[in-house]
C-alpha cells in the first residue's frame, strides 16, 4: 500500500492487476422521486463491518412528484407574466438594471439569469437571513422584521421573538454557550492575548495555544500530527489544490461540500464523480482510472485522491466508509475524510465515523474537519502522518499566507477538547455525546411513526425531513415560527428541484420537552399541511402486523 509520504511527493501510482469483483452493495440511485433504501448490516457494507447500517430513502407516492412539477410549473408561468408586466412598465422591479447610457455595453446584469430569484425566491425569502439578536444556544431570540413591498426589502418592527427554539444550527454538543463559569479560560485567554494576532503562523502568528491545539487534535484523533487553520471553508478550498495538481485524478462524491468541489477546481486535476455513497459507482471509476491512465497519452495518474464526507450535512448520510477504505488499499489511491459535521457528533467518544465503524485513523491519509460545529467556535483542522501535516505547513496557501487563528476561539476549542476527553477532570463532555446520540434516535423514531418522509442515518444529527412542493417551503417555516420554532428550509439550487426540505439538526442541549414540543407542532402542522406522505410509517406497520396476527388465530 502506498504510504501518506507518497501524497505529498511528485511519485506516480502504476498500474496493477485488478480483480474486477465488485462489493456486493445495494446501489444507491438518485432520480428524482424515485429514492428509496434501507440498508442494513451484511448488505449496505458488504460484511466488512459489524455495526448495522442502517439508512432511510423513502420515495413520495407519484402524485406528490405531479403536483411538485405542477407547482414549479405554475409559479415558472407567473413569473414570465410579471416579467411581462415590468417589461411593459405596468409593474414596478426593484432589481439592479442597466443604465439607459449604457444599453450599447455588454450586460453587466443577465436579466434572464436571475429570473428565479427575481419570481420563485422572492416569494419565499422573508425565511432566510432572518437576524438573531441571543446566543443561538438550543433557544435564541429573533428580531422581528416585515416587509412591505413582498420580500424586496424587510424593516424591523423594533420588537423581539423571544425563546424560539432553535432546530437549525450546527450546535450538536452545545457547546455554544455563554455560561460564565465555563468560559472563564476563554475569557482569561482574550485578557491576556487579546482577539486578533495580525500575522500569519509562517510569521510572528504562532502562539503556544495553537501549538498546544495542534498537538491535543492529534492526540484527540489519534494520528500523528495536526494543523489548525482560522476557516473551516478553507480548510477544504486551500489544501486541496496543495495535494494534488495537474495529472493527478480526483474522484469526488456527487453530494460534497462547495468547499471540497472548489478545492478539487482550483487543484487543476482531473475530476470525476461517483454515485453519492455508491461504491460500485466509485470503483468502476477506480478500475477504469487504473487500467486506462490520463485521457490520450493513457500514461498512469500520478496521484488518485478520493474525497468523501463523514456526514453529508444535506441528506444525514454517514459515508460507507469501511467499503471506500477496502476500495482505497486495493487500488493505491488516497482518502481526503471531510468530518465537518462527524466529528464531535458521532462514534461512543465523539471521534467521527472512523470510531463509529472501528476502524484504525492511519487508514485514513487526509483527516479534515471543522471546530465550527461540535466544539461551538470557528475554524478547521488537517490531520494525518507527520510528513503530510510538514509538507502543507509550508504549500498550503491557507498556512503560509492566512492569519492565525484568534485566541479566544482557540481557547475555546482546547476547553471542548478536554472536556469530550475528560481532561477537565469531569464527564460532562461524554455525557453531552450520549445525550446527543439519544436525541437523534428519539427524533427520528418519532418522525417516522407519524408518516413524515425523512432521510438520512439513523445516527445522524442531520435529519432532512422533505416537503417537495414549493408552495409548502414558505408555509411551513412560517407556520413553525409562528409556534416559537426555529427551522431551515432548504430548496433548489441548494437541493435538486423536486426534493424541498426542512433541516433539523439536533444538539445535546435539547431538552425532552423541547424536542416533544416541536414534535407535536410537526404532527399537527403535518396534518394541515399534508406532509405525511410515507408509506411505511411505524403506526401502519403496527396495524399491519396486528392484522396479520388476527387473522393467524
Amino acid at each position: 500500500m502506498a504510504t501518506t509520504a507518497d501524497l505529498v511527493s511528485n511519485g506516480n501510482i502504476h498500474r496493477h492487476n485488478q480483480n474486477i469483483n465488485t462489493f456486493k452493495s445495494d446501489a444507491y440511485v438518485r432520480s428524482g422521486f424515485s429514492n428509496h433504501c434501507s440498508k442494513h448490516n451484511g448488505k449496505a457494507n458488504g460484511g466488512l463491518d459489524k455495526r448495522p447500517f442502517k439508512e432511510s430513502f423513502d420515495q413520495a407516492p407519484l402524485y406528490v412528484a405531479v403536483l411538485t412539477y405542477v407547482g414549479f410549473g405554475v409559479v415558472t408561468l407567473f413569473g414570465y407574466l410579471r416579467d411581462f408586466l415590468r417589461a411593459c412598465g405596468l409593474e414596478k422591479c426593484n432589481l439592479a438594471q442597466e443604465r439607459e447610457e449604457q444599453k450599447d455595453f455588454v450586460p453587466l446584469y443577465q436579466d434572464f439569469e436571475n429570473f428565479y430569484t427575481r419570481n420563485l425566491y422572492m416569494r419565499v425569502r422573508d425565511n432566510w437571513n432572518r437576524p438573531i439578536c441571543s446566543l443561538p444556544g438550543p433557544q435564541f431570540d429573533l428580531v422581528e422584521r416585515v416587509s412591505d413591498d413582498y420580500n424586496w426589502t424587510f424593516r424591523n418592527t423594533g420588537k423581539t421573538i423571544k425563546n424560539v427554539i432553535n432546530m437549525g444550527s450546527y450546535n450538536y454538543l452545545g457547546f455554544a454557550e455563554n455560561n460564565a463559569n465555563f468560559l472563564t479560560t476563554v475569557a482569561d485567554t482574550t485578557r491576556q492575548y487579546g482577539v486578533g494576532v495580525c500575522s500569519t503562523r509562517q510569521e510572528m502568528g504562532n502562539l503556544d495555544i495553537h501549538n498546544e491545539l495542534e498537538d491535543l487534535v492529534a492526540t484527540f484523533l489519534g494520528v500523528e500530527d495536526s494543523m489548525t487553520f482560522g476557516m473551516g471553508f478553507a480548510t477544504n478550498s486551500m489544501n486541496i489544490p496543495a495535494l494534488v495538481g495537474k495529472g493527478c485524478l480526483i474522484l469526488s462524491d456527487e453530494l460534497n461540500h462547495t468547499s471540497l468541489v472548489l478545492g478539487a477546481r482550483l487543484s487543476g486535476s482531473t475530476i470525476r464523480v461517483f454515485k453519492h455513497n455508491n461504491i460500485q459507482s466509485l470503483e468502476k471509476l477506480l478500475r477504469d482510472a487504473v487500467v486506462h491512465g490520463q485521457p490520450r497519452t493513457h500514461r498512469p495518474w500520478k496521484k488518485i485522491l478520493i474525497l468523501v464526507e463523514g456526514i453529508y450535512s444535506m441528506e444525514g448520510s454517514v459515508v460507507r466508509l469501511p467499503e471506500i477504505v477496502a476500495l482505497k488499499k486495493k487500488y493505491k489511491a488516497y482518502l481526503y475524510l471531510d468530518e465537518a459535521h462527524s466529528i464531535g457528533a458521532v462514534g461512543q467518544t465523539g471521534r467521527g465515523v472512523t470510531e463509529y465503524f472501528g476502524l484504525d485513523p492511519s487508514d485514513i491519509d487526509v483527516m479534515m474537519g471543522t471546530f465550527t460545529k461540535s466544539f461551538g467556535a470557528a475554524g478547521g483542522y488537517i490531520a494525518g502522518k507527520k510528513e503530510l501535516v510538514d509538507f502543507l505547513r509550508t504549500h498550503s496557501h491557507s498556512s503560509v499566507y492566512a492569519t492565525s487563528m484568534s485566541p479566544p476561539v482557540t481557547k475555546q476549542i482546547l476547553r471542548v477538547l478536554k472536556c469530550i476527553m475528560g481532561q477537565d477532570g469531569t464527564t460532562m463532555g461524554i455525557q453531552r455525546v450520549r445525550q446527543l446520540a439519544e436525541n437523534i434516535r428519539y427524533f427520528r423514531q418519532r418522525l417516522q411513526e407519524m408518516g413524515f418522509i425523512i432521510y438520512g442515518n439513523e445516527d445522524s444529527p442531520v435529519v432532512p425531513l422533505l416537503l417537495y412542493m414549493p408552495g409548502k417551503v414558505g408555509a411551513f417555516a412560517r407556520e413553525m415560527l409562528k409556534k416559537n420554532i426555529g427551522v431551515v428550509v432548504v430548496g433548489f439550487p441548494a437541493t435538486p428541484i423536486t426534493e424541498s426540505r426542512a433541516r433539523f439538526c439536533l444538539s445535546a442541549a435539547h431538552t425532552r420537552g423541547m424536542l416533544d414540543k416541536v414534535l407535536n407542532t410537526l404532527d399537527d402542522l403535518g396534518d394541515y399541511l399534508s406532509l405525511k406522505y410515507s408509506r411505511h410509517s411505524r403506526s401502519t406497520q403496527d396495524r399491519t402486523l396486528r392484522q396479520n396476527s388476527v387473522i393467524n388465530h
